[in-house]
């Protein structure tokens, strides 16, 4: 039997050797490009501005608001640093069109004034510094907490020894306007150490941008405000507030389901989350269910921090100071109702606010007094948090915001 020999490529002739390789050469080209543009818009698609504001006290090493990179594919987070150095930026917000970043300086003397201060700052997308554009004075003295409504046109402040709350326009360039509308709380609470007078500790507005609720938890009490988008107004809504569940609780943090049935309140001195159903025509919170935060037989001092209802609302997340844990519930699609899942401890101390990271898989929690925020892994199908291990150094952190790149 006799065998016909294939000739390789070197043994053609030289012309025919000579397209071959060519080919060979774009085909390969045209490949590689496609695959590093595949993955250069793939890893664009991923990248993030992570910020940080903190307390700058004088026990803190905090200079101000810090930033890191963050691919939400592979989980990476790169410190960048100081972002920009500014007093006591506990709570932020970021603009829609993401080119603007706000922060409250909770202090009690702006100016002055016995008030605190808003700062607006525009964002560089590189390098993630920030530039200062301007600050007003809040109203009222220590801001803690600061919102924005859904078309980036209005900032929303609570001032908590102040006792009031805030709106200040935003001009197109990211500059902000002195408030709108100002309202002072007046009033206490059953506790006389902590609810001695208002103590207005957040602002948010439902999905429409009809409503307005705040928590003041000097007052106990969460109000509902009609939110006017074209003036930045607010007005008392009727019924003004919603039907306390029990005195004394300490209402500070407020988390409305993204279908907007259901909203949440933690209770800072009860350690208790308050369930609502909400009318989101009429902006009426009903009581539906208060559940604890704690496990059962913990005796220690606690307060809750943070409330944040999972994007999928499926499941609810509560902070614990004191039992240095996040409290994770199931949520009843149908009733709203919670169902304890954990108790997940945070590895350090004192969590205060929480984000669930783009992509879902990832938690960061800052916790203030371990001056450190360590990465929790999020189980999709179960709401569970387990560690990775992740742990990031920083002096006080207390907020922690995502913002995309490109």
């Amino acid at each position: 039997m006799q065998y016909q020999q294939v000739s390789s490529p070197a043994s053609f002739p030289g012309w025919r050797a000579g397209i071959l390789l060519a080919f060979l050469l774009i085909a390969f080209s045209l490949s590689f490009a496609a695959e590093h543009n595949a993955d250069h818009n793939n890893v664009k698609g991923n990248e993030y501005l992570m910020y940080v504001g903190t307390y700058t006290l004088a026990d803190s090493t905090s200079k101000g608001i810090y930033a890191y990179r963050f691919n939400s594919r592979s989980g990476l987070v790169t410190p960048l640093g100081l972002a920009a150095q500014t007093v006591n930026p506990s709570f932020l917000t970021v603009a829609p069109n993401h080119h603007f970043l706000y922060a409250v300086n909770e202090t009690g003397d702006f100016n002055g004034q016995k008030s605190g201060a808003v700062s607006a700052f525009s964002i560089d997308p590189v390098s993630g510094k920030l530039t200062l554009l301007n600050q007003v004075a809040s109203g009222g003295a220590d801001p803690c907490y600061i919102s924005m409504d859904k078309a980036g046109k209005f900032v929303l402040v609570a001032n908590y020894t102040g006792g009031s709350i805030a709106v200040f326009p935003v001009h197109e360039d990211g500059r902000l306007a002195e408030h709108s509308t100002f309202i002072q709380h007046a009033g206490h609470g059953p506790n006389p150490q902590r609810q001695e007078a208002a103590h207005a500790h957040s602002i948010d507005l439902s999905p429409d941008n009809r409503f307005a609720v705040v928590d003041d938890l000097g007052l106990d009490e969460t109000l509902v405000y009609k939110f006017d988008d074209a003036q930045g107004s607010l007005n008392p809504n009727n019924p003004p507030f919603a039907e306390a569940t029990a005195p004394g609780a300490g209402p500070r943090h407020f988390a409305l389901s993204s279908n907007g049935k259901f909203g949440y309140v933690v209770n800072e001195m009860a350690s208790t989350v308050s369930v609502f159903s909400f009318d989101p025509g009429a902006g009426v919170l009903s009581p539906v269910q208060t559940i604890s935060t704690l496990p059962e037989g913990f005796a220690k001092e606690n307060t809750t921090a943070e409330i944040l209802v999972s994007p999928s609302d499926k499941y609810l997340y509560a902070s614990n100071r004191g039992n240095d844990s996040i409290a994770v519930f199931a949520i009843d699609s149908q009733t709203g109702k919670l169902t304890l899942v954990q108790y997940a401890p945070t590895k350090g101390e004192s969590p205060r606010n929480f984000e669930i990271a783009p992509g879902g898989s990832l938690l960061f929690v800052g916790n203030e007094k371990s001056d450190n925020i360590t990465v929790l892994h999020v189980d999709g199908k179960s709401g569970r948090l387990t560690p990775t291990g992740k742990v990031l150094e920083i002096s006080q952190p207390v907020c922690i915001r995502f913002v995309p790149i490109g």
